[in-house]
């Protein structure tokens, strides 16, 4: 694993149309923080003390506190960002996911990030490019991933 980012592609709306098979790379290291956690159990009402209990963790499956399986998902939107965008649009979607899986947990302290793959790239009703994204979310100094998601995004000229 590198520490490096890949540098963002920006591309025009018509070269996004030959962006199949096109990878990425991965996303700057950002670390799973308590105050994340607590902040995301907050607003899902999703107080598990796998995830909020630091002291009852410790003893725990994991041997310390987790992130949510879905507030690690969740950092789909800005990585997504971080690594790539389309220029001359009126409107992005985030459209939706497909096969989501939690693979592997995240501790608090850990850090991770996302490596993507545009799969296939589709045009849709409206005149709009339909991009279907591989997304891995790495942990440093894992080997499994974290998460890996089918992440489908649109944009619209």
């Amino acid at each position: 694993m590198t520490d490096t980012p890949s540098a963002r592609t920006v591309v025009s709306f018509e070269d996004a149309r030959a962006m199949a098979g096109t990878d990425l790379g991965e996303t700057a290291w950002r670390e799973i923080t308590q105050e994340m956690v607590n902040t995301f159990a907050d607003a899902t009402d999703d107080h598990q003390w796998i995830h909020v209990d630091p002291e009852r963790a410790k003893d725990g499956p994991f041997g310390a506190p987790i992130a949510h399986g879905f507030l690690t998902l969740s950092l789909i939107i800005p990585f997504w960002g971080e690594l790539f965008d389309v220029t001359d649009v009126s409107t992005k979607l985030n459209y939706g996911l497909d096969k989501v899986r939690f693979t592997a947990p995240v501790k608090v302290g850990s850090k991770v990030r996302m490596r993507g793959t545009i799969s296939a790239v589709e045009e849709v009703k409206g005149g709009g490019l339909h991009l279907v994204v591989d997304a891995t979310f790495e942990v440093e100094g894992q080997e499994r991933p974290a998460v890996v998601a089918t992440f489908l995004a649109r944009f619209y000229p």
